[in-house]
C-alpha cells in the first residue's frame, strides 16, 4: 500500500474541482478556454463519481449503519449532476445558457460535497479501519484511470453492472477525446 486513504483521495478531488469552479466563476479567458475548463471539470467529476459508485458507496452500504439510504441519496445526487453535465457538454461557452447551466452544476456539486464531507466521510472513517480506507483509496485511484470521461446518465450506477460497463465506456470516451482533440 502507498497510503492513499480514501477520505484523503475524495477530499483532494473535491478541492481540485472547486479550484476549477472558482476559475470558471471568474469568467476570465477566451470562450475556448472556458469550454476546455468545463470539459475538464466534467471529465474529473465523471471519473470521481464512477469511482465512488464502484467502491465507496458499496463500502458505505456494508460498514455504515443506515448506509444503504445514505448511498442511495448520494447516487441520486450523482445522477442529477450527470444530467446537468450532459446538458452543459453541448452548450457553447458563448451561449448565455452556458453560465446558467454551469451555475446549476456548481450549486449541485457544492451541495453534494458539503453533505459528503460533513456526514458520509466522517461516518465511513469511523466505521472502517485504516487498512480498509487505504485499500478503498487505492481502488478509487485505479478506477478513475479507466472510468469514463463523459457523462452517461443512463449508465448503471451500482455494482455489478457499473463495474462491468464503466471500463468499456471509459475506453470509448478516451478514444473520442483523443480523436476530437478534447484535452481532459
Amino acid at each position: 500500500m502507498t497510503g492513499h486513504n480514501l477520505i484523503d483521495v475524495i477530499t483532494k478531488d473535491h478541492r481540485e474541482v472547486e479550484a476549477v469552479f472558482t476559475e470558471l466563476e471568474g469568467r476570465l479567458g477566451t470562450p475556448e478556454h472556458r469550454r476546455d475548463l468545463a470539459d475538464h471539470v466534467i471529465a474529473e467529476l465523471v471519473r470521481h463519481s464512477v469511482a465512488e459508485e464502484m467502491y465507496m458507496y458499496p463500502a458505505v452500504r456494508e460498514h455504515v449503519p443506515g448506509g444503504g439510504e445514505i448511498a442511495d441519496h448520494e447516487i441520486e445526487e450523482h445522477a442529477e449532476a450527470e444530467r446537468i453535465m450532459k446538458r452543459l457538454e453541448d452548450i457553447p461557452a458563448t451561449d448565455p445558457g452556458f453560465e446558467t447551466t454551469l451555475n446549476e452544476l456548481t450549486g449541485a456539486i457544492r451541495h453534494h460535497v458539503e453533505e459528503e464531507e460533513s456526514d458520509l466521510l466522517p461516518k465511513l472513517a469511523a466505521a472502517c479501519s485504516r487498512e480498509q480506507l487505504e485499500e478503498l483509496g487505492e481502488k478509487v485511484i485505479r478506477a478513475k484511470k479507466i472510468a469514463p470521461t463523459r457523462p452517461h446518465p443512463s449508465a448503471p450506477d451500482t455494482p455489478p453492472a457499473n463495474m462491468l460497463l464503466a471500463p468499456g465506456a471509459g475506453l470509448i470516451d478516451r478514444l473520442r477525446d483523443k480523436l476530437s482533440g478534447r484535452d481532459v
